[in-house]
C-alpha cells in the first residue's frame, strides 16, 4: 500500500504529481529552473549532485534518472560509482570533492553542518551562488524521496 491510500499499490511519483497538480506544477517548474537555468554550476555538475544525493538517500528512481542524465552531459559512470563508494578517492577534482562532501553531510547528518563547512566550500573556490545552487539541488533531491509512494 502507498502512503496515499487513494493511489494504486504500484503508484509512482508521477501518479502523486497527477493527483496533486496544484503543487506538482510549481515543483516541476522549480526543478527545471534549478537544473537548467543560469548557474555557476554546469548542467553536468548539477546532474552529478542530483545523482550523488539521490544515491546517498537511496532514491533509486532519482538516482537512475540523474545518473543517466549526468552521463549524457559528460560525467563518466565510474565517477558516480566511485563517489558513492568513497568520496575521498573518487575521480573528481578537490573543488568538487569539497562541495560534494558538504552536500553529503547535509544529506546524511544535517544537524552537524556548521558555518565552517560552508566556508570550506567557499575557500575551495566556489562562489556564494554556486553554494546556494548546490544546496538547492541537494534539498530538492532530499525532498523527492519523501514523496515516495
Amino acid at each position: 500500500m502507498t502512503f496515499l491510500p487513494s493511489l494504486p499499490d504500484n503508484a509512482k511519483l508521477l501518479d502523486v504529481f497527477r493527483a496533486y497538480p496544484e503543487t506538482a506544477h510549481p515543483l516541476i517548474d522549480y526543478h527545471e529552473a534549478l537544473m537548467r537555468g543560469p548557474s555557476p554550476l554546469s548542467i553536468a555538475e548539477r546532474e552529478l549532485i542530483a545523482a550523488y544525493v539521490s544515491g546517498l538517500n537511496a532514491s533509486n528512481y532519482c538516482y537512475g534518472v540523474h545518473q543517466v542524465t549526468a552521463e549524457q552531459f559528460g560525467i563518466d559512470e565510474a565517477t558516480l560509482t566511485g563517489l558513492l563508494a568513497d568520496l575521498s578517492t573518487a575521480e573528481v577534482d578537490d573543488r568538487m570533492r569539497r562541495l560534494l562532501g558538504y552536500l553529503g553531510k547535509l544529506t546524511r547528518d544535517p544537524s552537524k553542518v556548521a558555518p565552517a563547512d560552508a566556508r570550506a566550500v567557499l575557500t575551495a573556490g566556489w562562489d556564494e551562488r554556486a553554494l546556494h545552487d548546490a544546496v538547492s539541488v541537494c534539498a530538492l533531491f532530499n525532498f523527492m524521496p519523501a514523496t515516495r509512494v
